[in-house]
């Protein structure tokens, strides 16, 4: 479902935040070398995401999400003990704005997840970092991208949507739409906060505007024990642990690797819905969802050739995820 500063230049998929790397962090999980961090990175966000999805009937959509943000707040508030004083009130309004737009994205990428497949919930949410780019970099090999993308897209409706719930669809678009607006504000709030302070009061922005809602939804369903749990492992699975690894990757990893790594997302996403939710696949919807990768893909890489090395992946999921916020890669999440 999921931020450091980064370039104005948003990449193809973005979906947790990504800080720059640090010196110093642990070397057993830095032998699993910067494509394998990457690797585990996505597929922790995606099975987090396949979790949450049968948490659902437990929690509800709303439920799960306010489980998500506020295990995720608390453990990056203990973490990075972001100073509260000095700030203007132009620091303050783009956090808010920022926690809000992650809000918002997560919520309505889980309400999507609740109705259709997550392959495809997560192949259409992946449009909106896609537009950016290929608006962004205004190049006519873009076009191609589009073309590419719109492919994908018609094949996975089934030439008309008619496969897929349209409420469904129209959600995960929405988090897509607010993938977008996350990039653009995670940048800002990256600029403004030094190390992960501002993702960490996002975050808690995020918890503070989703809570009621998801009390409304699940109300006492919420402190059940087993749900408490399975909550705080979506929210380790989708922010801090890919977070964290995508951290360690930055150190050796190039950004513009980085961010086709994370074009990757959908096929993940397909995949785990397969193996935990038993959600399979088309032809035609597996064929759509590599169009829209290899769209993603050759966003990413227009953009590095034209020399827009500061690459960053805003998540998820969404944090996304996907989890210093000192400089950070804008690349392609919950």
């Amino acid at each position: 479902m999921s931020t450091p500063e980064a370039t104005a230049t948003p990449a193809a998929t973005p979906t947790r935040p990504v800080p720059e790397p640090m010196v110093g962090a642990p070397r057993r999980w830095g032998s699993l070398g910067p494509v394998g961090l990457v690797f585990a990175g996505g597929v922790s966000v995606q099975f987090g995401g396949a979790l949450a999805v049968s948490l659902m009937p437990r929690a509800g959509a709303l439920g799960v999400v306010a489980l998500r943000l506020l295990v995720a707040a608390v453990v990056l508030l203990l973490v990075c003990r972001p100073r509260l004083r000095g700030h203007s009130r132009t620091d303050w309004a783009t956090v808010i704005v920022f926690g809000t737009t992650m809000a918002a994205m997560n919520g309505l990428f889980y309400q999507s997840v609740a109705r259709i497949p997550l392959g495809p919930a997560v192949t259409l949410e992946v449009l909106g970092p896609l537009a950016l780019s290929v608006l962004s970099s205004r190049r006519a090999i873009n076009v191609l991208w589009a073309g590419l993308a719109l492919a994908g897209v018609f094949l996975l409706g089934g030439g008309g949507f008619g496969s897929l719930d349209p409420i469904g669809v129209a959600f995960a678009l929405g988090a897509g739409a607010m993938w977008a607006a996350y990039i653009i504000f995670s940048a800002r709030t990256g600029r403004r906060f030094p190390q992960a302070d501002g993702l960490a009061l996002a975050m808690a922005v995020g918890a503070v505007l989703f809570l009621p809602l998801g009390i409304a939804e699940s109300g006492m369903k919420l402190t059940d024990p087993v749900t408490l749990g399975l909550g705080a492992a979506v929210a380790i699975l989708s922010s801090v642990l890919p977070y964290t690894l995508e951290l360690l990757a930055l150190r050796r990893l190039p950004a513009a690797t980085f961010a086709v790594l994370m074009s990757l997302e959908p096929a993940l996403a397909a995949t785990a819905g397969f193996l935990i939710l038993d959600q399979a696949l088309s032809a035609l919807q597996a064929l759509a969802i590599a169009l829209v990768i290899a769209a993603s893909m050759g966003a990413v890489r227009t953009q590095v050739g034209r020399g827009d090395a500061g690459l960053r992946k805003v998540g998820r999921r969404k944090g996304q995820g996907k989890e210093g916020q000192g400089k950070a890669k804008a690349v392609p999440n919950d």
